[in-house]
C-alpha cells in the first residue's frame, strides 16, 4: 500500500531551475535509499542521482554540479534539485526509493514526472 508521488515537473527555459519531489503515501519506518532516475524519448532509463544509507550521493557526469539530491524525513519527501537546465536534461523524471515498512524492504517507483527544456 505505499506509494510515491511526484510532482515538480514543468516546462523551463534553458538556464532555468526545478525542484522535484517524491512523497512517500503510506506509513514508513524509515528510506533506506534514494535515487532519480530519467527517461528520454527513445532512450534508455538512466540513474541520475542516488544516495544510499551511510554513503555520499552519487550523479551522473551530466548532472554533477546542477543536481542535487535531498530528503526530508518529517515529510517523507525526496527532492531533485535541478539548477542551470538544459535541452538536453528533457525527460520523464522517475523517483525510487528503497523503503523499510512493516512488511519489510521494498523497492517503490513514482509515477514519473515530465521535465522540458526548451532551448
Amino acid at each position: 500500500q505505499v506509494q510515491l508521488v511526484e510532482s515538480g515537473g514543468d516546462l523551463v527555459q534553458t538556464g532555468g531551475s526545478l525542484r522535484l519531489s517524491c512523497t512517500v503515501s503510506g506509513s514508513i519506518f524509515s528510506i533506506k535509499a534514494m535515487a532519480w532516475h530519467r527517461q528520454a524519448a527513445g532512450k534508455q532509463r538512466e540513474l541520475v542521482a542516488g544516495l544510499a544509507e551511510g554513503s555520499s550521493p552519487n550523479y551522473a557526469d551530466s548532472a554533477k554540479g546542477r543536481f542535487t539530491i535531498s530528503r526530508d524525513n518529517a515529510k517523507n519527501t525526496v527532492y531533485l534539485q535541478m539548477d542551470n537546465l538544459k535541452p538536453e536534461d528533457t525527460a520523464v523524471y522517475y523517483c525510487n526509493l528503497l523503503v523499510h515498512a512493516h512488511t519489510g524492504l521494498s523497492s517503490k517507483w513514482g509515477q514519473g514526472t515530465q521535465v522540458t527544456v526548451s532551448s
